[in-house]
C-alpha cells in the first residue's frame, strides 16, 4: 500500500496539503514550512522542530512510539531527520517535523485530527495484517 501526500500551499510557516491512500483521497495534512532546496545537504537548510521532511518515497512501519504511548506510523530512513511519525495534532507546533492529519483546515489549524487518524490507522493496520508493505510519497508542490 503506497500513501502518497501531495503537499499544497505554505503558510505562517505551516504547510498543507492531502494524503491519498491507493489514490484515493484519505485526509488532509499540517507539516512544519518546506525548506527544502533541491541538490543542497538537508543540515544546510534544516531548522530543527520547524521543517518539513524532504520530498520523496520512504518505507513506512507501525511501531510503538515511546513519546505517545501508542502505536504510530514511522517514516524510516528520512535524510536528516529521525523519529518521523503521522500522527493526530492540530496546529504548527505539534509536528517537530512529523505529519499531523485532520479533516479540516481552519486558518493555519488542522481540525478533525482524531477522527481522521483512527480512519487512517484502521487502513494501515489492515495492510500490515495482510502482509503487504507499506510506503508514502511525498510531494514538492
Amino acid at each position: 500500500m503506497t500513501l502518497r501526500l501531495a503537499r499544497s500551499h505554505s503558510q505562517h510557516h505551516a504547510t498543507f496539503g492531502t494524503l491519498f491512500v491507493d489514490e484515493a483521497m484519505e485526509c488532509l495534512t499540517l507539516e512544519d514550512e518546506i525548506r527544502e532546496r533541491a541538490g543542497v545537504p538537508v543540515a544546510t537548510w534544516k531548522v530543527p522542530g520547524e521543517t518539513a521532511i524532504p520530498a520523496g518515497r520512504y518505507s513506512l512501519t507501525l511501531t510503538m512510539s515511546r513519546r505517545f504511548g501508542c502505536v504510530l506510523p514511522l517514516l524510516r530512513n528520512v535524510p536528516g531527520f529521525s523519529g518521523i511519525r503521522i500522527h493526530t495534532g492540530n496546529v504548527i507546533d505539534d509536528t517537530d517535523g512529523c505529519i499531523l492529519v485532520g479533516r479540516r483546515i481552519c486558518g493555519t489549524k488542522i481540525a478533525e485530527s482524531r477522527i481522521a487518524f483512527r480512519t487512517l490507522m484502521t487502513t494501515l493496520e489492515r495492510a500490515t495484517v495482510s502482509g503487504e508493505p507499506l510506503a508514502i510519497e511525498i510531494r514538492i508542490p
